[in-house]
């Protein structure tokens, strides 16, 4: 394989790179827009883990004034072709109980995009009393 080649393999390769991260910040919007306009309430938070090896995660928390976590969202994968999938196991928990992590070790890169999105919500509600542990 001559140098021209492999110049012209890595063009299209970047190309693809950057296509395949457009449609996915795409997605990434028109889900965050949805979540916008059906809760016209309450606060929404955006975290996410990034994975050298492995899968990274993304987390979209929507929680009430009181606290409530409304709805939850998370996209796991190695590539741009993940989707946004629910997190029914969240919803209705009191994100006051939730400060010092729900998820067990093995899934800490869910923790730590979990810790992002209320910590994200802390700065945007003003710091609500009802979002800190007691």
């Amino acid at each position: 394989m001559s140098w021209k080649t492999g110049l012209l393999l890595f063009a299209v390769c970047w190309a693809l790179q950057i296509v395949g991260t457009m449609l996915q910040m795409r997605h990434y919007r028109r889900v965050l827009g949805a979540l916008e306009a059906r809760w016209t309430d309450g606060f929404i938070g955006s975290g996410s883990a990034r994975a050298r090896f492995g899968r990274g995660a993304i987390m979209i928390l929507v929680v009430s004034p009181a606290g409530i976590v409304r709805d939850a969202l998370v996209m796991q994968g190695r590539t741009v072709w993940a989707k946004f999938k629910p997190m029914p196991s969240l919803v209705g928990l009191d994100v006051a109980r939730c400060q010092g992590g729900i998820f067990p070790k093995r899934e800490a890169r869910l923790g730590q995009a979990f810790a992002q999105c209320l910590k994200q919500i802390e700065t945007v509600s003003g710091s609500r009393p009802a979002l800190h542990a007691t």
